[in-house]
């Protein structure tokens, strides 16, 4: 079974939700709602640490999109790390991802 660890974290008028482990078609549902649990109405950004994510196929992706469309309905920002290193790096890239999410190298502190 595909396993996925997903936390959150409020900073201020942010919500910072890590997931760790690997998004793939198997878990994908309830990873889309652990994270549309976490974003509530008091944020104006939402952090996606994907940092230590080991896999992402396209059903991971739909939940990126989908999400990126849900907060621009809600006016909200949508921000996704993901380092250099990291094994997903290059799928976030090659995604389009780019125009509807910054993709940051390491998470903004401030």
């Amino acid at each position: 079974m595909t396993a996925a660890e997903i936390t959150k974290e409020v900073d201020g008028d942010a919500v910072l939700v890590r997931i760790v482990g690997e998004i793939d078609l198997a878990n994908a549902s309830e990873v889309q709602q652990q994270i549309n649990d976490a974003v509530t109405n008091d944020v104006t950004t939402v952090v996606l640490d994907l940092a230590k994510l080991e896999y992402l196929d396209s059903a991971g992706l739909r939940i990126l999109f989908t999400l990126a469309e849900r907060l621009r309905v809600l006016q909200m920002k949508l921000d996704l790390v993901v380092p250099p290193s990291s094994p997903v790096r290059r799928v976030v890239e090659m995604s389009g991802l780019e125009p509807v999410a910054r993709v940051l190298t390491e998470r903004a502190r401030g």
